[in-house]
C-alpha cells in the first residue's frame, strides 16, 4: 500500500536559546567541579526530557532551600531567576551558590530595581506565577510593583501613587498580546515610561516570527515542548492566531494525533526555547513510519548569540 505523503515545514530558529544552553552547561560543569550531588532550585529550565537527563548525571531538584538535606553541597538557581530573598537565604545558610539566571531575565531585573530606586511605581506585565514573573516582582519591594495579565488587567488598573510610572515585561511573552497591553497602558498614562530596549528575548522573538511566517501554510501545527514552558505554550498560541487554528502542543504524555494527519498535506513544526533538538528529530521519525516525509527548513534568521558561564565554574 503506496504512504501517504506529507511535507513538513520545520521552523527555523526553533529549540534551545543561548539562556536555556548556558542553564545547563552550568549544572554540567558544576557537577564536574564540585561533584554528585548538586542541587537545583526548580527546574532549570521547563523541559522534562533535560531535567531527567541531569538527574542521572548528579542533579537533585528542588522547590525550596529548605528541603536540601546537605547544606553543604551548592546550590545552583534556574534560567527562570529568583526573587532577592533566595540567595539571601542561601548565604545565611552558608551554602554555596551558582546563579544560572538567563542574562535577558537579570537585565529585566535590573531594570526593575533602578526604577523602583529612581521612585517609579513598576507594572510587569507577565503571568501570574510563573517563576520568571515570581523572581522578577521578588528584586522590589512589594508595594513598589503591580502584575498586569492582559489587556483587560491595563484597562482596570489605577494608578495607586503620585510617582512616575514604568513597566517592564516578561521575556517570554506572546509579541503581539504584549504589543496589545502596551498600547493600552500607554493610552491610559500617556506618561508611563517604557525600557530602553525591548524585554522579550530575541529568542522568543524569533521563534514566535518563524512559526508566524509558515503557520498560514499548514493544516496542523506541532510545537514540541513542555506544557509549563510559557515560551512553547506561546508558540501555540501564536500558530493558531497566524492561520493554522488545528495547533497543539506536543509534550511528554502526548499522543500523536495520526488519524488527523491522515487528511494533512502540509504541517509545520516548531519547538519551544527549552526543548532539545533530539525531540524534534524523534517527533519526526514517529511521523516517518507512517507516513512519507518531505522536510524544508524554513529559516527566518541565524542566531548567534551565545552567553558566558560564571567565572567560578571556568
Amino acid at each position: 500500500m503506496k504512504q501517504k505523503e506529507i511535507k513538513i515545514l520545520l521552523a527555523a530558529p526553533r529549540g534551545f536559546c543561548a539562556g536555556v544552553d548556558r542553564a545547563i552547561e552550568i549544572v554540567k560543569k558544576s557537577i564536574d567541579k564540585f561533584g554528585a550531588p548538586v542541587y537545583v532550585r526548580h527546574e532549570i529550565i521547563h523541559n522534562k526530557h533535560v531535567v531527567e537527563s541531569l538527574k542521572k548525571i548528579g542533579a537533585i531538584f528542588i522547590e525550596e532551600l529548605s528541603e536540601v538535606k546537605d547544606k553543604s553541597r551548592p546550590i545552583i538557581f534556574s534560567a527562570h531567576g529568583v526573587p532577592k530573598s533566595v540567595p539571601k537565604e542561601a548565604k545565611n545558610l552558608n551554602m554555596e551558590y551558582i546563579d544560572a539566571t538567563c542574562p535577558l531575565v537579570s537585565k529585566v531585573h535590573r531594570e526593575a530595581e533602578n526604577l523602583n530606586k529612581n521612585g517609579s511605581h513598576v507594572l510587569l506585565i507577565g503571568h501570574k506565577n510563573h517563576p520568571e514573573v515570581i523572581g522578577t516582582m521578588g528584586q522590589i519591594p512589594l508595594d513598589g510593583i503591580d502584575l498586569i495579565e492582559s489587556v483587560e488587567d491595563a484597562k482596570k488598573y489605577k494608578k495607586k501613587f503620585s510617582k512616575k510610572m514604568a513597566y517592564v515585561t516578561q521575556t517570554t511573552l506572546s509579541v503581539n498580546d504584549t504589543k496589545e497591553i502596551i498600547t493600552e497602558l500607554k493610552n491610559k498614562f500617556p506618561e508611563i515610561q517604557e525600557p530602553k530596549k525591548e524585554d522579550i528575548c530575541y529568542a522568543t522573538t524569533n521563534r514566535q516570527a518563524a512559526v508566524k511566517k509558515i503557520s498560514e501554510k499548514c493544516d496542523m501545527f506541532f510545537v514540541i515542548g513542555s506544557r509549563n514552558s510559557s515560551n512553547s505554550v506561546r508558540l501555540v498560541e501564536v500558530a493558531k492566531k497566524s492561520g493554522c487554528t488545528n495547533s497543539i502542543l506536543i509534550h511528554s504524555e502526548s499522543n500523536i494525533p495520526f488519524d488527523k494527519l491522515n487528511n494533512c498535506q502540509t504541517i509545520g513544526i516548531s519547538s519551544g526555547a527549552s526543548a532539545p533538538e533530539i525531540l524534534v528529530e524523534n517527533f519526526i521519525n514517529n511521523l516517518k513510519e507512517k507516513f512519507k516525509i518531505t522536510i524544508e527548513e524554513v529559516e527566518i534568521i541565524k542566531e548567534e548569540v551565545t552567553f558566558k558561564i560564571p567565572g567560578k565554574l571556568s
